[in-house]
Formats: structure tokens, C-alpha cells, sequence
């Protein structure tokens, strides 16, 4: 872990910048609030959708893009998941008949995955208890400003760790500011 522990002293390293007690308490809120939050969305798309979180996001995905398909590769980089994870949960999806994959008309060496209509018709029913949930869990408890806010800061966090945009499915919006 990157804190410096609260009851020995940590080895001593030239150089290491340590937390202080301020960025200590914010780094562990978020590693709490990425801990938490996953599976309490999981549960609830199962409970109501028969899906996890992970699927939910591929469909999701899928049905966002205006031709309903992305690219294996594409959609491996924009769920974060290796090629195997994403191949093992498409596989499932498919054998659901939510999706589809097929060689891409535009390059027989690259995979694409198609939602099905019955895919669809699955993120449409269970959008409303999704968002329901994320609204409930994550953006009731927050302001307009401090929305804004955490927007802007995850921005910032983003442009160090995914500078090349990879995690948006089509091309990074653009606001025409610099968050910072």
C-alpha cells in the first residue's frame, strides 16, 4: 500500500514523498468506495437483470456505439479487461444470445462483437434499475459542485492513467477546457 503505516515506522527510502494525514484519509475513502461499490451493483443487476456488473457494462457498451459493435480488442480496452476475461464473458453472453461475434467485414484478422436484438431488449429493461442504483449509491449523496468537481478530478487521474484515451469506446470527448 502507498501510506505510510500509523503504528511502526515505514522503512526509511530517500526521496519518498508519504501521505499526508489529508491524502491518506482520500486515497483509503477511494480504495473503501472501489471495494464497495462493484458488488453492491453486481448484486442488484443480478438480483433484477441476471447479469454482473462486467456484462452489464459489455452490452452497455455495445448498445452505445451506432452500428451496436465494437471490436473485441476495442472492447477489451474499454471494459479494462484482458483478452481472456472479455473472450470468457462474451462466450456466456453469446450462448445467452445477447451477443454476437463474428469476423469484422473491414478485417477477417479482428473479431467484432454485435448486440443482438435480445441483448438490446435486456439493457433497456434493465437500464432504469441500473441507473436507479448508481443514482442512489454514487450521485444523490453529491452536489452539482462537488459532481463537477469529482469529474474534473477524475480527469486528472485519468490523464495520467490512460493518456491515450483507451477506455472511451469511440473518440475522448472533448470539452474545449482544461479541467486543471
Amino acid at each position: 500500500m502507498a501510506t505510510a503505516g500509523t503504528t511502526t515506522n515505514p522503512p526509511v527510502r530517500q526521496g519518498t514523498r508519504w501521505l499526508d494525514a489529508d491524502e491518506r484519509e482520500t486515497w483509503l475513502s477511494l480504495l473503501r468506495v472501489m471495494a464497495k461499490l462493484p458488488p453492491v451493483l453486481d448484486a442488484r443487476l443480478g438480483h433484477e437483470a441476471g447479469l454482473n456488473l462486467f456484462e452489464y457494462t459489455i452490452l452497455g457498451m455495445l448498445s452505445e456505439q451506432p452500428d451496436a459493435t465494437l471490436r473485441m480488442s476495442r472492447l477489451a480496452s474499454v471494459t479494462n479487461a484482458s483478452p481472456s476475461k472479455l473472450s470468457h464473458a462474451a462466450r456466456q453472453l453469446e450462448e445467452r444470445g445477447l451477443l454476437a461475434r463474428g469476423p469484422d467485414p473491414d478485417d477477417g484478422r479482428c473479431i467484432r462483437a454485435v448486440l443482438t436484438d435480445a441483448g438490446r431488449a435486456l439493457v433497456e429493461s434493465s437500464a432504469p434499475g441500473h441507473v436507479a442504483a448508481v443514482r442512489e449509491l454514487f450521485l444523490d449523496p453529491l452536489s452539482r459542485p462537488q459532481l463537477r468537481a469529482l469529474h474534473e478530478v477524475n480527469q486528472c487521474i485519468l490523464e495520467r492513467l490512460d493518456p491515450e484515451g483507451a477506455t472511451y469506446p469511440t473518440a475522448r470527448p472533448t470539452t474545449g477546457e482544461d479541467p486543471r
